[in-house]
């Protein structure tokens, strides 16, 4: 209350100082009365006049532009990436240090979210609490994490079809295979573990993967004959695979929900595109920003 009288009356005293000043037609006296220089008198009169006693208000001292803000094209690489991508604060300033040289910090990232009303993603996902231990292998190919992302999609004509996609992640560098199938069964598992041991540039030595029925004793035996370990997780803890399991959560919020499906054919040749992207060029957290083929030579060295 009494900041709010004192406020009052400074601004009395400007309103007074102005006219007194105005109807005198003697600017140089009248300010010599009030003590006030004749600079700040006709700073008070140009506001008086543009903005009235409004303009006589104490207003907090904001630097028009600041020496550090972001320039309107980064913001605009910044709202672009979180648009198109569903992409996170931290993964926005690698991208624009990656492949723009632009480099900012996450908080800058983040607060320019925020202003911009997009501070969440569109679709929340949960958070469950962690009961197991976290590790991280540190050999390639000595853990690979197997199993399968069940796709719901629909035809031209809106008609709903179900696909099955194969993933296997390198527990140390995060390089990932991927595989679409019409069919969930052992003869596609046993298929996509021969495509994994092609494709993967190091030796497998040991596959974990949960107890579906697509990874039972065909499968097993089938890997086992290619020198090759196989060991199942505990019933009920897919987080003990957490790593393929985190990777379908970045297969759905960056691949399946900006993708547009027309026909399996499209969808395989996207995906072999998705999993280019994902093991050359898209920053991983978990490597501060390298790529996983990135992290793999890294290791290799």
């Amino acid at each position: 209350m009494k900041k709010e009288l004192a406020e009052a009356l400074v601004i009395r005293r400007k309103m007074f100082i102005v006219l007194y000043a105005r109807d005198a037609r003697n600017i140089r006296k009248a300010c010599q009365e009030a003590g006030v220089p004749r600079s700040t008198f006709y700073r008070w009169k140009k506001a008086f006049e543009k903005d009235g006693v409004e303009g006589l208000m104490r207003k907090k001292p904001i630097a028009k532009s600041h020496p550090r803000q972001l320039p309107p094209e980064v913001v605009e690489k910044i709202l672009h990436l979180r648009h198109t991508y569903h992409l996170g604060p931290q993964r926005i300033t690698w991208y624009l240090e990656r492949y723009h040289g632009v480099e900012t910090s996450c908080s800058s990232v983040y607060r320019t979210l925020v202003r911009h009303g997009l501070r969440r993603l569109p679709r929340k996902v949960g958070r469950r609490a962690i009961h197991t231990r976290r590790y991280a292998k540190q050999v390639p190919g000595h853990h690979i994490q197997v199993d399968v992302k069940f796709l719901t999609l629909k035809t031209a004509g809106g008609r709903k079809i179900r696909r099955f996609q194969y993933t296997a992640v390198d527990d140390a560098t995060r390089v990932r295979a991927l595989k679409i199938y019409k069919r969930h069964n052992q003869k596609s598992a046993i298929n996509f573990v021969d495509y994994v041991i092609e494709k993967f540039p190091f030796r497998i030595h040991t596959i974990r993967t949960d107890r579906g029925h697509e990874f039972q004793a065909h499968f097993h035996w089938h890997v086992e004959d290619k020198g090759i370990r196989h060991v199942y997780i505990k019933p009920r803890t897919p987080q003990l695979n957490g790593k393929v399991e985190r990777s379908h959560r970045s297969d759905q919020e960056e691949f399946y929900q900006l993708l547009t499906y027309t026909n399996d054919v499209d969808l395989n040749k996207k995906l072999a595109e998705w999993e280019n992207f994902y093991n050359y060029n898209r920053p991983h957290g978990a490597f501060n920003g390298k790529a996983p083929y990135e992290a793999l030579r890294s290791m290799l060295r």
